[in-house]
């Protein structure tokens, strides 16, 4: 299931991806509580299950760390009433449409939305540096025996198709593509096997970095927290899509150019470590995220070097999870 977090009439709202539509969460939800969709859904028995499920947990939430708080019986409860609201409504637009239907603002086209950032503001941003084997030998380095951390301020986060916008005080800002992990339960001192019950699915993020600033600390917040610096998007992928995390090609292009293009198989420290490893002194919540690191290829250690300046065009794919497009513009 992809969970989006779109704008459409002027109003923020949480969905679900569902071939080229969004269907409104709350809607969805609505309409399984009081049973007003079409008859002829309640006659299966999984959908009918489904619905029970959701109405019993009361109102939807409004926003996206509501909705990764619910767990995973109600998300997948989630996903099968969504699937079945689409495919049922498929080509019907005029019952769509109907300002006296019950199923008024239930599906909206995707090409129709502005998708923004799935988690407009989580609590953490979690990274983990120098966590590809490939990256490391890159920068002439040995895998780290440990694993090292930074954290991002949530100000760097926006959205598919918002721009990244240079600072004004530095002139080496690099791309770097990642594969973001999205906590779902929250919880602390999580036992390395039971690590996957707390996360919710996988994202992309871009963890755009001003070199110059990180380098001249000699640590990593102020490059790594500029405004814009935290692509993300363009959904969350639940885990049940991606049953193996730690085999998923991801590259990033810039101006159509790849740049960077390896293999999440790479990753020196997996999900599960660094789920549990963490949680050993930190409490996850709903909604945090891991960014898992970079692999190699990024600007600052190719000869000559390249950054990001205004006009590029930066698309970071990662399989199973889409594409994440941002434009760069000059603040």
């Amino acid at each position: 299931m992809k969970l989006v977090t779109y704008e459409s009439g002027k109003q923020q709202r949480v969905g679900v991806v569902e071939g080229q539509n969004v269907v409104d969460l709350r809607a969805a939800v609505e309409l399984a509580a009081k049973k007003r969709g079409p008859r002829s859904l309640y006659s299966d028995s999984k959908f009918k299950s489904a619905a029970q499920t959701l109405a019993e947990a009361g109102a939807a939430p409004r926003e996206m760390l509501g909705v990764l708080a619910r767990g995973d019986e109600w998300l997948k409860a989630l996903g099968t009433v969504a699937k079945g609201l689409a495919r049922e409504l498929a080509g019907k637009q005029a019952a769509r449409n109907s300002a006296s239907s019950a199923l008024k603002g239930l599906i909206a086209p995707l090409d129709s939305v502005r998708l923004r950032a799935p988690i407009p503001r989580p609590g953490k941003i979690t990274c983990v540096g120098l966590n590809y084997a490939d990256h490391a030998r890159e920068q002439g380095e040995e895998p780290p025996p440990a694993p090292i951390f930074f954290l991002k301020a949530w100000n760097t986060i926006i959205g598919p198709g918002d721009n990244i916008v240079l600072p004004p005080n530095s002139s080496q800002v690099d791309y770097e593509a990642e594969f973001a992990v999205v906590l779902g339960q929250g919880g602390s001192r999580i036992p390395e096997d039971k690590a996957y019950d707390h996360v919710a699915g996988y994202m992309i993020l871009h963890d755009v970095s001003a070199r110059d600033l990180q380098f001249s600390d000699k640590q990593w917040f102020r490059g790594k927290s500029c405004d814009t610096f935290a692509p993300t998007g363009p959904w969350i992928v639940t885990k049940d899509e991606v049953p193996d995390p730690h085999n998923l090609r991801i590259s990033l292009t810039l101006n159509g150019e790849t740049m960077q293009d390896s293999n999440t198989s790479n990753l020196i420290f997996k999900v599960p470590f660094l789920v549990s490893y963490l949680s050993q002194s930190i409490t996850w919540e709903p909604g945090d995220l891991i960014s898992t690191g970079t692999p190699p290829g990024v600007g600052v250690f190719r000869k000559p070097q390249v950054f990001l300046k205004p006009g590029d065009s930066a698309s970071i794919t990662v399989e199973r999870l889409g594409t994440l497009t941002n434009s760069v513009v000059g603040s």
